[in-house]
């Protein structure tokens, strides 16, 4: 590794204000988020202007980035609410806009032309041609392709100028799509993914009706091992940080917006570990190789690929025998202190006298055992049966803000 080698930024995605938090406290550089407008995640609870303006000097207090997805293909009817939508962030200021049309480029640049636009990898861009004439439009980063080999990164890297900055997705889900432009949820529930209202059809399982027996459903077999056609792996790159950092990439994006905080504070620390851990000293990175694998291991997943890094991805990148994720810890929730008293929202169930653990940013995992919970009037539980339900707790540990509770799955 080159001595004077640029660390990477770590970008997280926050789909709401507890997730930005959460994402920065356990370590991301930057976040990327949506507004109730103008995002390809719909579904995500997203955030208000008031919301975005407080994220943005959270992240800033912190040290961090904010960028903001204004990242549809719009249509005519857009064009409006998009000019409102800008006008607004003007006021807002993030470090960055990520835009995948040129007409709503256009008109960022004429909007808002202090903020910096970031080229969504919903463009396509899989070459350094297309970098560089974006960058002679005025961006200052492009989003690669997700369909590009190590390879032909860094071959980018290396025919564009130093301050082009280049991003890179590294974790996350990967759709049945070419770089997120899809068309199965359109066609099929008359929702456009490019749009934001996606219904991943990709994870359903389908079978075959023959037209004259109308009714009666037949199994589509692939290898004979399942039906769920479409179904990918989720990418995982924790363990190729050096080939990462070689290529030259400048941003390191993770995927999940509509995912938890355990997700969104468990993958942020451990990338964040494995980065600066390979660049205080390589040695250290590849022997902590197996803590930062178990550690992505214990937030909601599927099965982990390279996706397209190391060559065309085969059969071995699909899942064809189930849709759901894989998940090895239960969130329970993130610690507030109240009155100088640990409190959460409960988001799973869990009783007095159950062992689990506290994970918090510094990368210490404490195991620990709940000795009381107290309901919002003061009341002993035994365990809360609402989810969301506020609890106050007591472990057999000295809890602080931010830290996370989970529990071992059972079975």
């Amino acid at each position: 590794m080159e001595e004077n080698r640029k660390k990477p930024e770590l970008l997280m995605p926050a789909g709401s204000l507890e997730l930005l938090k959460i994402a920065i406290t356990y370590g991301a550089d930057a976040v990327y988020l949506g507004g109730e407008q103008m995002s390809l995640r719909a579904k995500a609870k997203n955030f208000t202007m008031a919301e975005m303006k407080e994220g943005v000097a959270f992240a800033h207090e912190h040290g961090a980035k904010v960028y903001v997805t204004a990242n549809i293909f719009a249509h005519n009817k857009d064009m409006r609410p998009a000019l409102k939508f800008l006008l607004l962030i003007k006021n807002v200021a993030p470090d960055a806009l990520i835009i995948s049309d040129p007409g709503i480029f256009s008109m960022a640049k004429e909007v808002c032309p202090e903020i910096p636009i970031h080229i969504s990898t919903q463009a396509n861009n899989t070459n350094y041609g297309t970098y560089l004439f974006w960058q002679k439009l005025g961006a200052s980063r492009v989003v690669s392709a997700r369909e590009l080999s190590m390879q032909e990164l860094a071959e980018i890297r290396a025919n564009i100028p130093e301050e082009m900055e280049m991003e890179t997705f590294v974790h996350g889900a990967m759709c049945i799509s070419y770089s997120g432009r899809c068309l199965i949820s359109n066609f099929l529930t008359g929702r456009d993914a490019n749009q934001g209202e996606c219904t991943h059809p990709c994870r359903w399982n389908y079978h075959l009706m023959e037209e004259t027996r109308p009714g009666e459903y037949m199994p589509v077999f692939e290898d004979e091992r399942g039906t769920y056609l479409y179904n990918s792996k989720d990418l995982c790159m924790i363990e190729h940080v050096p080939e990462l950092v070689d290529a030259g990439i400048d941003s390191w994006k993770v995927e999940g917006r509509m995912k938890t905080a355990l997700y969104a504070a468990t993958v942020a620390r451990a990338y964040r570990h494995a980065i600066d851990d390979y660049f205080e000293d390589p040695e250290k990175y590849y022997k902590k190789l197996d803590w930062y694998r178990s550690e992505v291991q214990k937030c909601a997943s599927r099965p982990y690929t390279t996706g397209f890094f190391f060559g065309k991805p085969d059969s071995e990148a699909q899942i064809y025998g189930k849709s759901g994720d894989n998940m090895e810890y239960v969130y329970l929730g993130t610690v507030q202190m109240e009155d100088g008293k640990a409190m959460i929202h409960q988001k799973n169930k869990f009783l007095t006298g159950d062992s689990l653990e506290v994970m918090r940013p510094d990368g210490s995992n404490l195991p620990a055992v709940v000795l009381g919970l107290r309901d919002e009037e003061g009341n002993d539980v035994e365990s809360a049966p609402h989810p969301g339900q506020k609890l106050f707790i007591q472990l057999n540990t000295e809890l602080k803000e931010y830290d996370i509770l989970r529990k071992k799955k059972e079975g």
